[in-house]
Protein backbone atom coordinates (compact mmCIF):
# COMPACT_ATOMS: atom_id res chain seq x y z
CA UNK A 1 0.00 0.00 0.00
CA UNK A 2 0.73 3.45 -0.73
CA UNK A 3 2.98 5.48 1.52
CA UNK A 4 -0.01 7.57 3.65
CA UNK A 5 0.51 11.13 4.08
CA UNK A 6 -0.21 14.61 5.88
CA UNK A 7 -2.23 16.52 3.69
CA UNK A 8 0.60 19.07 3.40
CA UNK A 9 2.89 16.56 2.44
CA UNK A 10 0.74 14.86 0.24
CA UNK A 11 0.00 18.34 -1.61
CA UNK A 12 4.22 18.71 -1.64
CA UNK A 13 4.32 15.23 -3.50
CA UNK A 14 2.01 16.45 -6.22
CA UNK A 15 3.69 19.36 -6.67
CA UNK A 16 7.39 17.49 -6.96
CA UNK A 17 5.32 15.14 -9.29
CA UNK A 18 4.00 17.54 -11.47
CA UNK A 19 7.72 19.21 -11.82
CA UNK A 20 6.51 22.29 -9.79
CA UNK A 21 8.90 21.51 -6.99
CA UNK A 22 12.19 19.86 -6.62
CA UNK A 23 12.75 16.49 -5.20
CA UNK A 24 15.66 18.26 -3.06
CA UNK A 25 12.90 20.94 -1.64
CA UNK A 26 11.08 19.06 1.26
CA UNK A 27 8.82 20.60 3.68
CA UNK A 28 10.99 21.64 6.76
CA UNK A 29 10.88 19.68 9.48
CA UNK A 30 10.67 16.46 7.66
CA UNK A 31 13.24 14.02 9.06
CA UNK A 32 15.06 11.48 6.76
CA UNK A 33 12.40 8.48 6.33
CA UNK A 34 9.23 11.46 6.42
CA UNK A 35 11.63 12.74 3.55
CA UNK A 36 11.94 9.03 1.80
CA UNK A 37 8.20 8.60 1.70
CA UNK A 38 7.46 12.09 0.23
CA UNK A 39 9.60 11.55 -2.36
CA UNK A 40 8.46 7.36 -3.01
CA UNK A 41 4.86 9.06 -2.77
CA UNK A 42 5.85 12.03 -5.54
CA UNK A 43 7.06 8.99 -7.86
CA UNK A 44 4.28 6.95 -7.41
CA UNK A 45 1.90 9.49 -8.52
CA UNK A 46 4.19 10.69 -11.68
CA UNK A 47 5.00 7.16 -12.82
CA UNK A 48 1.86 5.69 -11.86
CA UNK A 49 4.05 3.13 -10.93
CA UNK A 50 2.00 1.61 -7.93
CA UNK A 51 3.23 1.40 -4.08
CA UNK A 52 6.94 1.50 -3.99
CA UNK A 53 6.80 -0.08 -0.68
CA UNK A 54 9.82 -2.26 -1.21
CA UNK A 55 12.24 0.54 -2.38
CA UNK A 56 10.46 1.78 1.28
CA UNK A 57 11.78 -1.18 3.62
CA UNK A 58 15.30 -0.89 4.40
CA UNK A 59 17.47 -1.82 7.66
CA UNK A 60 20.28 1.05 6.79
CA UNK A 61 20.54 3.99 9.00
CA UNK A 62 18.37 6.71 6.85
CA UNK A 63 19.66 10.08 8.07
CA UNK A 64 23.27 8.59 7.59
CA UNK A 65 22.54 7.62 4.01
CA UNK A 66 20.75 10.57 3.09
CA UNK A 67 22.74 12.69 4.56
CA UNK A 68 26.57 11.27 3.64
CA UNK A 69 25.44 8.62 0.70
CA UNK A 70 22.86 9.79 -1.46
CA UNK A 71 20.79 12.67 -1.97
CA UNK A 72 17.24 12.47 -3.12
CA UNK A 73 16.86 9.39 -0.49
CA UNK A 74 13.96 7.21 -1.05
CA UNK A 75 14.90 4.18 0.44
CA UNK A 76 17.02 1.47 -0.78
CA UNK A 77 17.91 -1.54 -3.68
CA UNK A 78 18.41 -4.76 -1.62
CA UNK A 79 20.91 -7.56 -3.49
CA UNK A 80 20.71 -10.98 -2.50
CA UNK A 81 23.52 -11.72 -0.06
CA UNK A 82 25.57 -15.01 -0.17
CA UNK A 83 28.84 -16.48 1.71
CA UNK A 84 32.02 -17.80 -0.21
CA UNK A 85 34.30 -20.44 1.79
CA UNK A 86 35.95 -20.98 3.92
CA UNK A 87 38.72 -19.99 2.16
CA UNK A 88 42.14 -20.33 3.34
CA UNK A 89 44.40 -17.16 2.85
CA UNK A 90 48.30 -16.92 3.41
CA UNK A 91 49.40 -13.09 3.57
CA UNK A 92 50.75 -10.70 5.67
CA UNK A 93 47.61 -9.59 7.61
CA UNK A 94 45.63 -12.30 6.72
CA UNK A 95 46.66 -15.67 7.65
CA UNK A 96 43.85 -18.23 8.26
CA UNK A 97 40.35 -19.22 7.14
CA UNK A 98 37.85 -16.27 5.94
CA UNK A 99 34.34 -16.37 4.92
CA UNK A 100 33.51 -14.03 1.93
CA UNK A 101 30.09 -12.00 2.22
CA UNK A 102 29.25 -11.38 -1.11
CA UNK A 103 25.96 -9.81 -2.89
CA UNK A 104 24.96 -10.43 -6.50
CA UNK A 105 21.68 -11.16 -8.62
CA UNK A 106 23.74 -13.46 -10.60
CA UNK A 107 22.74 -17.39 -9.83
CA UNK A 108 25.70 -19.79 -9.60
CA UNK A 109 28.07 -17.14 -8.63
CA UNK A 110 28.25 -18.02 -5.23
CA UNK A 111 28.33 -21.46 -6.34
CA UNK A 112 31.18 -20.93 -8.49
CA UNK A 113 33.48 -19.22 -6.09
CA UNK A 114 32.98 -21.82 -3.71
CA UNK A 115 34.25 -24.25 -5.99
CA UNK A 116 36.60 -22.31 -6.26
CA UNK A 117 37.35 -21.93 -2.44
CA UNK A 118 37.18 -25.53 -2.10
CA UNK A 119 39.78 -26.11 -4.52
CA UNK A 120 42.22 -23.35 -2.68
CA UNK A 121 41.67 -24.53 1.26
CA UNK A 122 42.60 -28.72 -0.25
CA UNK A 123 45.38 -27.39 -1.75
CA UNK A 124 46.81 -25.34 1.54
CA UNK A 125 45.75 -22.06 1.07
CA UNK A 126 46.21 -18.65 -1.19
CA UNK A 127 49.64 -17.39 -1.25
CA UNK A 128 49.28 -13.30 -1.67
CA UNK A 129 50.98 -10.47 -1.51
CA UNK A 130 49.98 -7.03 -1.53
CA UNK A 131 51.39 -3.77 -2.48
CA UNK A 132 49.96 -0.42 -1.53
CA UNK A 133 50.77 1.75 -4.16
CA UNK A 134 48.77 4.80 -3.45
CA UNK A 135 45.43 6.85 -4.54
CA UNK A 136 45.82 9.17 -7.11
CA UNK A 137 44.51 12.62 -8.76
CA UNK A 138 46.00 14.47 -11.89
CA UNK A 139 44.73 18.37 -12.36
CA UNK A 140 45.26 19.64 -15.70
CA UNK A 141 46.84 23.09 -16.71
CA UNK A 142 47.65 25.16 -19.62
CA UNK A 143 50.37 27.20 -20.08
CA UNK A 144 51.48 29.24 -22.97
CA UNK A 145 54.17 26.57 -24.52
CA UNK A 146 57.22 24.56 -23.99
CA UNK A 147 58.91 27.52 -21.85
CA UNK A 148 55.87 28.27 -19.53
CA UNK A 149 55.45 24.48 -19.03
CA UNK A 150 59.71 23.97 -18.21
CA UNK A 151 59.00 26.83 -15.82
CA UNK A 152 56.25 25.30 -14.09
CA UNK A 153 58.31 21.37 -13.69
CA UNK A 154 61.05 23.34 -12.36
CA UNK A 155 58.90 25.02 -9.69
CA UNK A 156 57.65 21.86 -9.03
CA UNK A 157 60.96 19.98 -8.48
CA UNK A 158 62.36 23.10 -6.40
CA UNK A 159 59.32 23.43 -4.10
CA UNK A 160 58.32 19.20 -3.85
CA UNK A 161 58.69 19.63 0.63
CA UNK A 162 56.44 22.57 0.17
CA UNK A 163 53.82 20.81 -1.90
CA UNK A 164 54.14 17.59 0.21
CA UNK A 165 53.40 20.00 3.72
CA UNK A 166 50.99 21.61 2.03
CA UNK A 167 49.50 17.85 1.15
CA UNK A 168 49.61 16.83 4.46
CA UNK A 169 47.42 20.07 6.50
CA UNK A 170 44.12 18.31 5.01
CA UNK A 171 44.90 14.78 6.75
CA UNK A 172 47.01 13.18 9.15
CA UNK A 173 46.48 9.77 7.65
CA UNK A 174 47.76 11.51 4.06
CA UNK A 175 51.18 11.07 2.51
CA UNK A 176 52.31 12.70 -0.73
CA UNK A 177 54.36 9.85 -2.59
CA UNK A 178 54.92 11.16 -5.95
CA UNK A 179 53.59 13.56 -8.74
CA UNK A 180 54.17 12.87 -11.74
CA UNK A 181 53.90 15.22 -14.71
CA UNK A 182 52.71 14.42 -18.29
CA UNK A 183 52.95 17.11 -21.34
CA UNK A 184 50.97 17.19 -24.59
CA UNK A 185 51.60 20.65 -26.14
CA UNK A 186 50.41 23.20 -24.00
CA UNK A 187 48.54 20.83 -21.59
CA UNK A 188 50.41 19.99 -18.61
CA UNK A 189 49.00 16.64 -16.66
CA UNK A 190 50.34 16.47 -12.82
CA UNK A 191 49.75 12.55 -11.55
CA UNK A 192 49.88 13.20 -7.39
CA UNK A 193 49.99 9.83 -6.20
CA UNK A 194 49.39 9.48 -2.13
CA UNK A 195 49.32 6.86 0.71
CA UNK A 196 45.74 7.22 2.11
CA UNK A 197 45.82 4.89 5.04
CA UNK A 198 42.84 2.45 5.49
CA UNK A 199 40.58 4.97 3.57
CA UNK A 200 40.20 4.35 -0.18
CA UNK A 201 40.83 7.90 -0.22
CA UNK A 202 39.69 9.91 -3.63
CA UNK A 203 37.87 12.33 -1.61
CA UNK A 204 41.18 12.75 0.54
CA UNK A 205 43.23 13.43 -2.09
CA UNK A 206 41.07 15.61 -4.20
CA UNK A 207 40.51 17.99 -1.17
CA UNK A 208 44.46 17.98 -1.05
CA UNK A 209 45.44 18.73 -4.82
CA UNK A 210 42.93 21.24 -4.84
CA UNK A 211 44.73 22.75 -1.62
CA UNK A 212 48.30 22.83 -3.45
CA UNK A 213 46.66 24.01 -6.36
CA UNK A 214 44.91 26.94 -5.45
CA UNK A 215 47.36 27.99 -2.86
CA UNK A 216 50.39 27.01 -3.71
CA UNK A 217 50.63 26.40 -8.10
CA UNK A 218 48.59 28.99 -9.43
CA UNK A 219 49.38 31.81 -7.37
CA UNK A 220 52.96 31.34 -7.36
CA UNK A 221 53.50 29.95 -11.32
CA UNK A 222 50.74 31.99 -12.44
CA UNK A 223 49.41 28.94 -14.86
CA UNK A 224 45.90 27.93 -14.68
CA UNK A 225 44.21 24.62 -13.90
CA UNK A 226 41.87 23.88 -15.71
CA UNK A 227 40.20 21.07 -14.34
CA UNK A 228 40.79 19.26 -10.81
CA UNK A 229 40.58 16.00 -12.57
CA UNK A 230 42.48 15.55 -15.86
CA UNK A 231 41.68 12.16 -16.74
CA UNK A 232 45.35 10.78 -15.93
CA UNK A 233 44.58 9.63 -12.50
CA UNK A 234 42.53 7.40 -14.19
CA UNK A 235 39.70 7.21 -11.61
CA UNK A 236 37.09 4.60 -12.84
CA UNK A 237 38.23 4.10 -16.48
CA UNK A 238 40.12 1.33 -17.57
CA UNK A 239 43.38 2.69 -18.47
CA UNK A 240 46.70 1.59 -19.63
CA UNK A 241 49.03 4.35 -17.19
CA UNK A 242 46.59 2.13 -14.37
CA UNK A 243 47.81 -1.11 -15.43
CA UNK A 244 51.22 -0.08 -15.74
CA UNK A 245 52.02 2.19 -12.78
CA UNK A 246 49.23 0.56 -10.40
CA UNK A 247 46.43 2.18 -8.79
CA UNK A 248 44.94 1.78 -5.02
CA UNK A 249 45.98 -1.79 -4.36
CA UNK A 250 48.19 -3.92 -6.38
CA UNK A 251 47.57 -7.84 -5.53
CA UNK A 252 49.39 -11.00 -6.56
CA UNK A 253 47.79 -14.00 -5.69
CA UNK A 254 48.63 -17.61 -5.95
CA UNK A 255 48.10 -21.36 -5.67
CA UNK A 256 49.69 -25.00 -6.19
CA UNK A 257 46.94 -27.55 -7.22
CA UNK A 258 47.25 -30.72 -6.91
CA UNK A 259 46.81 -32.95 -9.74
CA UNK A 260 44.24 -35.13 -7.18
CA UNK A 261 42.36 -31.51 -6.26
CA UNK A 262 41.94 -30.45 -9.88
CA UNK A 263 40.23 -33.40 -11.06
CA UNK A 264 38.24 -34.34 -7.83
CA UNK A 265 37.57 -30.57 -6.97
CA UNK A 266 37.36 -28.68 -10.29
CA UNK A 267 36.91 -32.08 -12.36
CA UNK A 268 39.91 -30.80 -15.02
CA UNK A 269 43.36 -31.49 -15.87
CA UNK A 270 46.46 -28.95 -15.82
CA UNK A 271 46.55 -29.02 -19.44
CA UNK A 272 43.09 -28.25 -20.53
CA UNK A 273 43.04 -25.37 -17.69
CA UNK A 274 46.52 -24.22 -18.97
CA UNK A 275 44.77 -24.01 -23.20
CA UNK A 276 41.61 -22.23 -21.51
CA UNK A 277 43.59 -19.43 -20.05
CA UNK A 278 46.13 -19.37 -22.60
CA UNK A 279 43.47 -18.84 -25.93
CA UNK A 280 40.69 -17.34 -24.01
CA UNK A 281 41.90 -15.02 -21.40
CA UNK A 282 45.15 -14.25 -23.39
CA UNK A 283 44.91 -14.72 -27.21
CA UNK A 284 40.90 -14.00 -26.46
CA UNK A 285 41.47 -10.46 -25.17
CA UNK A 286 44.33 -9.72 -27.41
CA UNK A 287 42.24 -10.40 -30.46
CA UNK A 288 39.46 -8.25 -28.72
CA UNK A 289 41.39 -5.45 -27.81
CA UNK A 290 40.96 -5.64 -23.89
CA UNK A 291 42.80 -4.89 -20.89
CA UNK A 292 41.25 -7.28 -19.01
CA UNK A 293 42.96 -10.75 -19.72
CA UNK A 294 41.27 -12.33 -17.50
CA UNK A 295 37.58 -14.86 -17.57
CA UNK A 296 35.38 -12.92 -14.70
CA UNK A 297 37.57 -10.78 -12.07
CA UNK A 298 34.84 -8.08 -12.49
CA UNK A 299 31.62 -10.56 -11.31
CA UNK A 300 33.54 -11.53 -8.27
CA UNK A 301 34.77 -7.82 -7.49
CA UNK A 302 31.52 -6.34 -7.76
CA UNK A 303 29.76 -8.87 -5.70
CA UNK A 304 32.51 -8.34 -2.50
CA UNK A 305 32.25 -4.47 -3.57
CA UNK A 306 28.71 -4.35 -2.78
CA UNK A 307 28.12 -6.41 0.11
CA UNK A 308 31.43 -4.82 1.66
CA UNK A 309 31.19 -0.80 1.07
CA UNK A 310 33.34 -0.36 -1.89
CA UNK A 311 33.06 2.01 -4.65
CA UNK A 312 31.54 0.01 -7.11
CA UNK A 313 32.54 2.23 -9.97
CA UNK A 314 35.77 0.95 -9.16
CA UNK A 315 35.34 -2.96 -10.50
CA UNK A 316 36.44 -1.30 -13.94
CA UNK A 317 39.66 -0.64 -12.82
CA UNK A 318 40.03 -3.48 -10.81
CA UNK A 319 38.90 -5.94 -13.16
CA UNK A 320 41.89 -4.95 -15.44
CA UNK A 321 44.39 -8.07 -14.45
CA UNK A 322 45.64 -11.38 -15.48
CA UNK A 323 44.79 -14.88 -14.83
CA UNK A 324 47.38 -16.91 -15.39
CA UNK A 325 47.66 -21.57 -15.39
CA UNK A 326 50.68 -23.20 -16.08
CA UNK A 327 50.59 -27.24 -16.25
CA UNK A 328 53.57 -28.50 -14.06
CA UNK A 329 54.75 -31.52 -12.99
CA UNK A 330 52.87 -34.92 -12.01
CA UNK A 331 49.09 -33.26 -12.87
CA UNK A 332 49.62 -30.02 -10.41
CA UNK A 333 48.57 -26.62 -11.95
CA UNK A 334 50.01 -23.15 -11.00
CA UNK A 335 47.42 -20.80 -11.13
CA UNK A 336 47.38 -16.49 -10.34
CA UNK A 337 46.05 -13.72 -10.64
CA UNK A 338 47.60 -10.22 -10.97
CA UNK A 339 45.32 -7.15 -10.24
CA UNK A 340 47.56 -3.95 -11.00
CA UNK A 341 44.47 -1.40 -9.94
CA UNK A 342 42.38 -2.38 -7.39
CA UNK A 343 41.21 0.78 -5.08
CA UNK A 344 39.81 -0.49 -1.92
CA UNK A 345 38.62 0.83 1.66
CA UNK A 346 38.73 -0.42 5.67
CA UNK A 347 37.17 3.42 6.50
CA UNK A 348 34.95 5.89 4.85
CA UNK A 349 32.38 5.65 2.20
CA UNK A 350 30.03 3.00 2.15
CA UNK A 351 32.06 1.07 4.83
CA UNK A 352 30.02 3.35 7.50
CA UNK A 353 26.85 1.52 6.35
CA UNK A 354 25.53 -0.75 8.75
CA UNK A 355 25.20 -3.75 6.50
CA UNK A 356 28.62 -3.42 5.00
CA UNK A 357 30.02 -2.61 8.04
CA UNK A 358 28.80 -6.36 9.34
CA UNK A 359 29.98 -7.66 6.45
CA UNK A 360 33.26 -6.50 7.04
CA UNK A 361 33.79 -7.41 10.38
CA UNK A 362 32.76 -10.77 9.68
CA UNK A 363 36.17 -11.34 7.59
CA UNK A 364 37.92 -9.28 10.57
CA UNK A 365 38.39 -6.21 8.55
CA UNK A 366 38.31 -3.58 11.76
CA UNK A 367 40.80 -0.46 11.02
CA UNK A 368 43.16 0.01 13.80
CA UNK A 369 44.35 3.82 14.35
CA UNK A 370 47.22 2.52 15.73
CA UNK A 371 48.32 0.37 12.49
CA UNK A 372 46.99 2.46 9.84
CA UNK A 373 46.46 0.80 6.19
CA UNK A 374 46.69 -2.94 7.81
CA UNK A 375 43.16 -2.98 7.59
CA UNK A 376 43.05 -2.69 4.23
CA UNK A 377 45.76 -4.70 3.09
CA UNK A 378 43.80 -7.68 5.03
CA UNK A 379 40.92 -6.75 2.93
CA UNK A 380 42.93 -6.68 -0.31
CA UNK A 381 44.32 -10.40 0.60
CA UNK A 382 41.25 -11.68 0.91
CA UNK A 383 39.63 -9.87 -2.23
CA UNK A 384 42.59 -11.37 -3.68
CA UNK A 385 42.48 -14.97 -2.85
CA UNK A 386 38.74 -15.13 -3.72
CA UNK A 387 38.91 -13.60 -7.26
CA UNK A 388 41.68 -16.35 -7.60
CA UNK A 389 38.99 -18.48 -6.19
CA UNK A 390 36.61 -17.44 -9.08
CA UNK A 391 38.92 -17.86 -12.08
CA UNK A 392 39.79 -21.31 -11.10
CA UNK A 393 36.06 -22.26 -10.94
CA UNK A 394 35.16 -20.72 -13.97
CA UNK A 395 38.16 -21.89 -16.20
CA UNK A 396 37.25 -25.04 -14.98
CA UNK A 397 33.97 -24.77 -15.89
CA UNK A 398 34.93 -24.13 -19.42
CA UNK A 399 37.21 -27.09 -20.02
CA UNK A 400 34.22 -29.57 -18.62
CA UNK A 401 31.64 -27.75 -20.77
CA UNK A 402 29.48 -27.41 -17.18
CA UNK A 403 29.61 -23.22 -17.90
CA UNK A 404 25.70 -23.93 -19.43
CA UNK A 405 24.69 -26.90 -17.24
CA UNK A 406 25.73 -24.93 -14.20
CA UNK A 407 23.39 -21.69 -15.33
CA UNK A 408 20.67 -24.00 -16.42
CA UNK A 409 20.38 -25.78 -13.22
CA UNK A 410 20.94 -22.93 -10.95
CA UNK A 411 20.48 -19.08 -12.77
CA UNK A 412 17.32 -19.67 -15.07
CA UNK A 413 14.77 -17.01 -14.04
CA UNK A 414 11.55 -17.92 -13.51
CA UNK A 415 8.21 -15.50 -13.72
CA UNK A 416 7.86 -13.62 -10.71
CA UNK A 417 4.92 -14.40 -8.40
CA UNK A 418 2.02 -11.63 -9.10
CA UNK A 419 -0.83 -13.00 -7.14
Amino acid sequence: MADRLMPELEAAAAEMAGAERGFHRLPPGLDAAAGAAVRRRALELASGSGPLEAIGRYTLDDDRASSQHCENFIGAAQVPMGVAGPLLVRGSEMDGTVSVPMATTEGALLASVNRGCRAITAAGGATVFVEDVGMTRAPVFRTSGIEATRRLLEWLDANAEKVRAKARQTSRYLELLEVRPSVVGSTVFLRFRFATGDAMGMNMVTIACDRVVSELIEPETGVECVALSGNYCVDKKPSAVNYQLGRGKRIHAEVVLDELTVRKVLKSNAEALQDVAYRKNLLGSVAAGALAFNAQFANVLAAVFVACGQDVAHVVEGAMGVASFEARNNGSVYASVYMPDCPLAAIGGGTGLDTQREALAVMGVRADPARPGTAVRRLAEIVGAVVLAGELSLTAAFTSRDLARAHERLARSRPANTD
